[in-house]
């Protein structure tokens, strides 16, 4: 049995959504039904009669990707040791346990749609992975997103069968040990089972999915902070009207400005503000809602890769049918991540304005520059702010698109890629980033409440306020904020996540 208690429960008749992911940081129990375990049976059922009959099937009795005109070898297990090893050399660091998790998970749902020809222990075999605390060791570096994720999925299957390292309970250790540790056998796999784990965009779509839910949490924090930011320096609140937003004719921006309006209900302009505030609160509909346009998008690309089957080739026992394809070429999910990016960098570069106009006197009625109670004796956000402008400039220079940068690999067998793994990384980073400065302008609006911004009026925002002032005392005197920018974005993606729907 494998040690560890889930904390959390799915089931593989139902759809794989993004958030279900964030599930698989902590034990997951995953039900497998019987009508599921009997299609997974069935197609195994049929690849062991096609394979005795003498039909070529690539990497059932074939070599692999350019060496496909080649015979494989005799044995299974053999065959499953060439899929496998010759992967072993991805680098760069190593994926959070939690998302090579998260992987997991994918790839036991795509699995799961009884299409890949995998044995039965397989899929039990990942269920008990997921209800337990191990987790592979995953370079995140060699996968081209092309013939789906081989390298970081192998490291998956080198793992499972006890080889390399792989973390228990968060420590790094050999495969072997951790698998002990955890309660867990060694996964024994011939070629089609190898194949079937390593074959598919499952790192691609775990990576994107986890993007999303923190891009969903973002831009909903960019509305909270928006609207926020609006009340604290009494803003006028014209820029959320229903009927400006609706001849606009984006529905995304309607709803934005639906959500400001909302956080601030009963609240009232100070009157001692400009007729027309700056972009970063005025046009503050129009951007967020444009990247929940983009998130949006990326979602719905994201469900159909989790729910999809990307394996090569698929099996279809009902009409006998072996067909060869591209279903692991990642080019949606690579030109979602791309865009999810790009509007995550734009909502950084919001927040970093809307830090900017706060700390400037010149541009809040007065309020002491940086936000300090004795400038020249004390700096308050000076360090925060120049920690800001670091992060926006890196999340720029990491917006450049994964997914136009292809180059011909594997003997021209793969001659154009669409590099979905990178661009999936990298947009998991930029809503990595996206928090801190999230954090760094939250700090800010309690630190202009401290010295001399009316507390929120709205009741909504004065009890986050209030909360975010519980967490974080005053900058009476300078202190050392990192660890406090930690704990004040864990609490605004918990405050978003209790209020979803605003």
């Amino acid at each position: 049995m494998p040690v560890g208690t889930s904390s959390a429960a799915l089931s593989l008749a139902a759809a794989l959504e993004p958030e279900h992911l964030e599930l698989a940081g902590k034990p997951l129990h995953v039900d497998l039904p019987q009508d599921v375990r009997a299609r997974v049976a069935r197609c195994r059922e049929f690849v062991l009669a096609v394979s005795g009959s003498g039909r070529a099937v690539y990497g059932v009795t074939t070599g692999f990707g350019p060496l496909v005109e080649f015979a494989g070898r005799a044995d299974g297990a053999g065959q499953s040791d060439n899929t496998i090893i010759h992967h072993i050399v991805g680098h760069g660091e190593l994926m959070p346990p939690a998302v090579a998790r998260a992987a997991v998970l994918a790839r036991l749902f795509s699995l799961a749609q009884g299409r890949s020809g995998v044995s039965e222990h397989v899929v039990e075999t990942l269920i008990a992975v997921l209800g337990s605390e191990f987790a592979p060791a995953v370079p995140r570096l060699g996968s081209v997103g092309a013939s789906g994720d081989l390298q970081p999925l192998a490291y998956v299957a080198h793992a499972l069968r006890g080889n390399g390292n792989a973390y228990f309970q968060g420590r790094l250790m050999p495969a072997a040990e951790a698998l002990g540790q955890a309660g867990l056998e060694k996964l024994e796999l011939d070629g089609r089972d190898a194949l079937a784990l390593v074959n598919g965009i499952s790192v691609t779509a775990a990576v994107l999915g986890l993007a999303v839910a923190q891009a969903n949490r973002a831009r909903r924090i960019a509305e909270l902070l928006s609207a926020l930011m609006t009340d604290v320096l009494g803003c006028g609140t014209e820029f959320t009207s229903v009927g400006l937003l609706a001849a606009f004719g984006h529905p995304d921006v309607a709803d934005t400005g639906a959500a400001i309006r909302t956080w601030l209900a009963g609240s009232a302009p100070s009157g001692e503000r400009p007729l027309q505030e700056a972009y970063s609160i005025r046009c503050t509909p129009q951007l967020i809602g444009a990247c929940r346009t983009s998130v949006r998008h990326a979602e719905e690309v994201v469900r159909r890769d989790l729910n999809g089957v990307s394996d090569n080739p698929l099996f279809f026992p009902e009409t006998e049918e072996v067909v060869h394809g591209g279903n692991f070429f990642g080019q949606p999910s690579a030109f979602a991540a791309d865009q999810l990016g790009v509007a995550l960098v734009q909502l950084g570069n919001l927040a970093e304005r809307q830090l900017d106009l706060l700390v400037d006197p010149h541009r809040t009625s007065g309020l002491p520059p940086m936000l300090s109670p004795a400038p020249g004796q004390h700096h308050a956000l000076q360090g925060v702010q120049l920690c800001t402008t670091a992060t926006v400039a890196a999340m720029r220079r990491a917006a450049m698109p994964a997914s136009v940068q292809s180059l011909p690999t594997n003997l021209h067998n793969q001659d154009v890629v669409p590099f979905g793994t990178q661009a999936a990384f990298t947009a998991l980073d930029q809503a990595g980033l996206l928090r801190y400065l999230h954090a760094g302008l939250a700090i800010g609006l309690r630190q202009a409440v401290h010295v001399g911004a009316r507390h929120p009026r709205a009741p909504r925002l004065a009890e986050v306020f209030d909360r975010i002032a519980a967490e974080v005392p005053p900058i009476v005197e300078d202190r050392p904020l990192d660890v406090a920018l930690g704990r004040v974005a864990d609490l605004l993606d918990t405050i978003v996540s209790e209020v979803e729907g605003v």
